[in-house]
């Protein structure tokens, strides 16, 4: 029974009465000041947010009218938080009170009796409560919490962790600040993660270990399985244990695998650790990263029956079979992944935490997860100056298929460097954060996603903890690389010599001492990550750009749309950059909101001319924001497809510095804090396709990549240019061509630039086609300027109008709207003498061209002034019933359907800002995307709205300025 709703909280000097008093004589309420509705799970500065006690700490500058702790002290945020439950337990269950993470420290009251927790923001506390529970009322639970007891200060120059004191604590690092995030005023103080009440009967199930091991190449695979079972009672206990194994087919039936029964006696207050038998599975379904396969996941049910007492406890949990090994590739010196014996070419990115004052739930971590797997990633870095990532996080990259490479609570910058030179011997108690590591590698060592655990970020932890980790994480003889080679060993004599895996503490992945060592960055914990800045999008495929075959951190640019500014921050702070001219090149100087929030510019003084500037200088922060999106869809498409075009032989994988922000920074991201995605989401989501074409901006060879473990054969690759105006001057179709799994393959050189008469700006589509079929296996749509120029001529463009038709298959199921959109640009092709294309409608799915047809619809009359030229669909939508529509835009030219980019609204204003209010997350199969003449894009769009919202979608491109295409979705109550 979780305890998550409910709570009151108040500061701590504020309560007269004792943490006994106010768990029998005086239970407060939340009419009584100072108790408030409180946030928990959840901080202190949460709770003080919810009732509107502090300003927005992300937003504007209002985090600088919020009292740092390294001011107040940290008595003015230690809290009280305070719940009354209920609870019926028959006569003979015991009840156990469980608390999954509080930071830092805290005493707690249940029904008059204290228990002090042991310090430590990452690990869990489990107390029985048997005797104290109230069975038949009320029972009264008080928790005070602590902060953190090296809280430190923040300097005012700022700097990475501030004075770098949180380190002293095994807690969450970036609380002091970083050059990406302002300071947590109270430092995560509070009940952050989940609280709940279990029952069991006189056997209590613990902390089982699932481990999966291969033999034969896969084809005879064991599951191995140990818990500890504790008598919580005074008698001997005669147990039967039971693991069953299932997995829910495509048709929703669920298939039970295996049951295996095992007798137990365990006396009275005693803990047994006890190991299943192995059970065999023969080919079962394998658990693939994203990109590779499907994600089988298995549900594993361990039930311990007490005689005399039946079911006494149970425990789930579903589990992936899968073999992950890494090694240092002799021919790159990176790190080389491998799942189930197949090389994977790691892309992915950073991760932070999902929000900086631990708003976490299972609904934002489902939407963060989802969009990385939407972006093609297969790898999520959990920083060491962030969250050991809760259970939840990793059942979605379970589900979705992102491996997890997890950090403990080290950071070079707080832990040894740093200017000024940080605590040199980590934390200051050692055994304390070994404590929490092993609990930590106990709550998260079953989820398939997890593949490496890594002592701390650009720092290793001190000399003991590093080898107790060592030894601690140690591999299983059937998981070293290189070692024992498990696919030839022997039947039927390995149960006799080694020792159950299960038996570890994890023993299936590797440990590996910092982000910087054995195999990442140059492997001996130098400084060689990284850059972090604008770049020229040719250098990221040039041979000197990164010098070593695995960067764990390279970033870049990513300032959010213009709706997200005006959302975080007053009008007065919506001035875009000062754009001035020094030496050459523009200097941007943001202002002061922009910096706090810590903009980074889109050039580079001295190396990188201001790439917004190359659209023509902006004049609004709509204009601003729109030619930032252009920048950040080309410049993570190219580090991305930059690194793939060297993949095996130069690079074995990359991680984006970072993916998201925690707050509403102003920096790199592929989504803002609201999740709304920026354009780079859909340039990285291009870049890392499984199969892919591509453009190689320094060699201008058009590349075919091939990540997938099966060979391309007879395909093609179609290769258009198109000018500004719509006409096609150049057009190359290549012989049919084989790829092999594994390989970037270059083709042919891309001579448009050569010729005569190239224009000085024009867009390049390539398509890699299936011979035989003509599906499209990927598209991906460059636009280009010629050596030295620029992207300018792209502005006078922007007042051409193209010819649009929008059709929508509307499905609403619940709260869920699912679009099935297609957008087709109606201008005529015009063709060079000559020429002729391949099945130019571009299919989704290999699905054929979906006809149009009518429907009942009307064209609404709309206010320009507030809505600009708008064409809005309205039709009534039943759950589980669907309406096709569709509508056009006349345009006054011909040509390429520039920038096109979704967004879906609510149709009533925002009164703060004005504007449709943004209905958020919604999960595009793409966007950001442009169409040449005659072409159609199926783009499906999923969504859920709250009761009573109208959503309205919006279509909205660089060349339909003044348009808006509006599908306008009514429900019926």
């Amino acid at each position: 029974m979780k305890l998550d709703s409910g709570w009151i909280a108040a500061r701590w000097k504020e309560v007269s009465y004792s943490g006994e008093e106010l768990t029998t004589t005086h239970p407060p309420s939340q009419s009584i000041k100072p108790w408030m509705e409180a946030l928990v799970p959840g901080t202190v500065l949460g709770t003080l947010l919810k009732n509107k006690l502090i300003p927005d700490p992300f937003y504007g500058l209002e985090n600088e009218a919020i009292l740092d702790i390294a001011d107040s002290g940290r008595e003015y945020y230690t809290f009280w938080f305070f719940t009354r439950f209920q609870a019926h337990m028959s006569g003979n269950a015991h009840a156990w009170l469980n608390f999954r993470g509080i930071n830092y420290s805290a005493e707690v009251y249940l029904n008059g009796h204290k228990n002090v927790l042991p310090k430590g923001m990452f690990r869990r506390h489990t107390l029985d409560v048997t005797d104290i529970l109230h069975s038949d009322g009320d029972n009264f639970l008080a928790v005070l919490v602590y902060p953190p007891d090296h809280p430190g200060c923040i300097p005012i120059e700022g700097g990475q962790g501030g004075d770098h004191d949180i380190g002293k604590d095994v807690a969450t690092q970036y609380v002091q600040g970083w050059d990406w995030m302002a300071p947590i005023r109270d430092r995560n103080t509070g009940i952050w993660d989940e609280v709940s009440i279990s029952f069991t009967g006189p056997v209590k199930i613990s902390d089982p270990h699932l481990v999966s091991s291969f033999f034969d190449d896969l084809k005879r695979v064991y599951l191995h399985t140990t818990a500890e079972y504790t008598n919580a009672s005074s008698l001997a206990a005669d147990c039967t244990l039971k693991v069953q194994v299932s997995i829910e087919l495509e048709d929703g039936m669920c298939l039970i695998e295996h049951v295996e029964t095992q007798e137990l006696a365990i006396p009275g207050g005693t803990s047994v650790l006890f190991t299943f038998q192995p059970l065999f599975f023969y080919r079962p379904n394998l658990w693939w990263p994203n990109g590779l396969g499907k994600q089988a996941l298995y549900k594993v049910d361990i039930t311990v029956d007490v005689k005399g007492y039946e079911e006494s406890d149970s425990w789930s949990q579903l589990f992936g079979f899968r073999k992950i090994d890494s090694h240092i590739d002799p021919a790159t010196g990176g790190r080389l992944f491998k799942v189930n014996g197949e090389p994977v070419f790691i892309r992915g990115g950073n991760w932070i935490l999902s929000d900086g004052l631990l708003r976490l739930s299972e609904k934002r971590y489902e939407t963060d997860i989802k969009f990385h797997a939407e972006m093609n990633f297969n790898m999520i870095r959990c920083w060491g100056g962030g969250l050991a990532e809760r259970p939840e996080f990793y059942h979605y990259c379970d589900v979705y298929g992102l491996l997890v490479w997890q950090e403990f609570w080290i950071t070079g910058d707080v832990d040894g460097r740093g200017i000024p030179v940080s605590n040199p011997d980590g934390p200051m108690d050692h055994n304390l954060f070994l404590d929490c590591a092993r609990d930590t590698i106990k709550l998260l060592r079953n989820h398939a996603s997890l593949a490496l655990w890594v002592g701390g970020n650009e720092q290793h932890p001190p000399e003991d903890i590093n080898t107790a980790l060592k030894n601690d994480l140690k591999l299983h003889p059937f998981f070293k690389l290189p070692g024992v080679d498990t696919n030839l060993m022997d039947s039927h004599s390995w149960t006799k010599s080694y020792e159950d895996p299960s038996r570890y503490l994890d023993g299936t992945r590797l440990y590996i001492q910092g982000s910087l060592w054995d195999g990442f960055a140059n492997g001996k914990g130098d400084f060689t990550d990284g850059p972090y800045e604008i770049q020229y999008p040719e250098d990221f495929f040039k041979d000197n750009f990164y010098k070593y075959g695995f960067n764990p951190e390279v970033g870049s640019v990513g300032i959010p749309v213009a709706a997200t500014i005006r959302r975080s921050m007053p009008q007065e702070s919506w001035q875009i950059p000062l754009f001035q001219l020094s030496n050459g090149y523009i200097i941007e100087v943001p202002n002061p909101v922009w910096d706090y929030h810590k903009y980074i510019p889109y050039s580079k003084p001295g190396k990188v001319h201001n790439q917004i500037v190359m659209y023509g200088e902006p004049k609004s922060l709509d204009d601003f924001c729109e030619k930032a999106q252009l920048v950040n869809y080309i410049q993570y498409r190219a580090l991305l497809e930059g690194w793939t075009s060297r993949m095996w032989t130069k690079y074995t994988g990359v991680l984006i510095w970072k993916t998201q922000n925690p707050w509403t920074g102003l920096r790199g991201q592929f989504y803002d804090h609201f999740h709304d995605q920026t354009a780079g989401f859909y340039g990285a989501r291009s870049a890392a396709e499984p199969i892919h074409v591509q453009l190689n901006l320094a060699t201008y060879f058009v590349e075919i990549v091939n990540t997938t473990s099966s060979p391309l054969s007879g395909v093609i690759v179609d290769t258009s240019v198109w000018e500004l105006e719509g006409s096609c001057p150049y057009h190359k179709l290549s012989k049919s061509i084989s790829v092999p799994p594994k390989k970037t393959l270059p083709i042919f050189e891309m001579e448009y630039p050569k010729t005569k008469n190239a224009k000085p700006v024009y867009f390049l589509v390539l398509k890699l086609l299936d011979k035989s079929n003509s599906n499209i296996l990927s598209r991906n749509f460059y636009w280009l300027h010629l050596a030295g120029g620029d992207y300018k001529p792209l502005e006078a463009y922007r007042s051409k109008r193209v010819p649009i038709r929008t059709s929508a298959k509307v499905t609403l199921v619940g709260q869920t709207y699912k679009a099935e959109m297609k957008v087709h640009n109606l201008s005529k092709i015009s063709l060079s003498e000559g020429q002729s294309f391949l099945n130019i409608e571009h299919h989704h799915n290999q699905q054929g061209p979906i006809k149009i047809e009518n429907s009942n619809t009307k064209l609404e009359p709309v206010n320009e002034k507030t809505e600009g030229l708008l064409s809005r669909i309205s039709s009534l939508v039943h759950a589980r019933k669907e309406k096709q529509m569709h509508v056009e835009t006349k345009g006054d030219h011909s040509g390429v359907a520039f920038f096109l980019h979704f967004a879906v609204h609510a149709t009533t204003k925002n009164p703060k800002t004005g504007e449709d209010e943004r209905i958020l997350p919604v999960h595009y199969s793409d966007n950001y995307f442009s169409l040449v003449p005659g072409e159609v894009l199926p783009i499906d769009i999923t969504f859920e709205v709250p009761t009573g919202t109208v959503p309205k979608i919006v279509l909205q491109g660089w060349n339909t300025n003044g348009h808006s295409l509006a599908v306008q979705v009514n429900r019926l109550e």
